[in-house]
């Protein structure tokens, strides 16, 4: 077998995929954004494991993390969370991954935290405005302002659609991307040791 696919190779892969999987189940919302939106770490695994596998090995750990999460709870929203979760979870870890692999120096995964932050960023407002959102009100007859009303009891400052955008989710998705990339920065060199060591 490829040294790319060894067994030690995939059992990493199955490895970061699970912990992901598990950091997913301690997520919780964050004081004054929409409640729709919740907290966590499960891209700290993934950033580590592009860094240290490649990028094809990051898409299967989102993957390994996505099905086990599947099987452990199934899905409440007939995928369409857990197909927004794999958009954005590939939109932050594969352009980190595939800079840091070609400049595997602290100056090339700074600059793929940020590419991929930014574009996770995008990608999140984006989803949440044309598939989270409009999805939720399909299935439990909402309106776009019942959601917006939510979201202005939590943070009054949110009164619109717009203000939604710019005052909640975007926010959010600044603050739990920076969070993911800081501690990514923060343990990899430590970690990729051990990753290294254990190849």
């Amino acid at each position: 077998m490829h040294k790319a696919f060894s067994m030690k190779h995939l059992t990493l892969i199955g490895m970061m995929g699970a912990l992901a999987s598990v950091l997913m189940l301690f997520r919780f919302p964050l004081p004054f954004m929409p409640p729709f939106l919740s907290f966590d770490l499960a891209g700290v695994p993934e950033l580590i494991g592009g860094f240290a596998l490649g990028p094809f090995s990051a898409f299967l750990i989102i993957l390994v993390k996505i099905l086990i999460q599947l099987i452990i709870s199934g899905s409440k929203s007939m995928l369409v969370g857990e197909l927004q979760g794999l958009m954005l979870s590939c939109a932050m870890v594969l352009p980190a991954a595939i800079i840091y692999q070609k400049n595997k120096t602290r100056k090339g995964a700074i600059q793929g935290l940020i590419a991929g932050a930014l574009l996770c960023i995008i990608t999140a407002v984006i989803t949440n405005l044309t598939m989270i959102i409009p999805f939720y009100i399909n299935l439990y007859g909402m309106t776009m302002d019942s959601i917006v009303t939510s979201s202005h009891s939590i943070n009054p400052l949110i009164n619109d659609v717009s203000s939604l955008a710019l005052i909640g989710i975007l926010p959010f998705n600044i603050i739990k991307t920076a969070a993911n990339c800081a501690v990514t920065l923060i343990v990899y060199k430590k970690i990729s040791g051990l990753i290294h060591k254990y190849l």
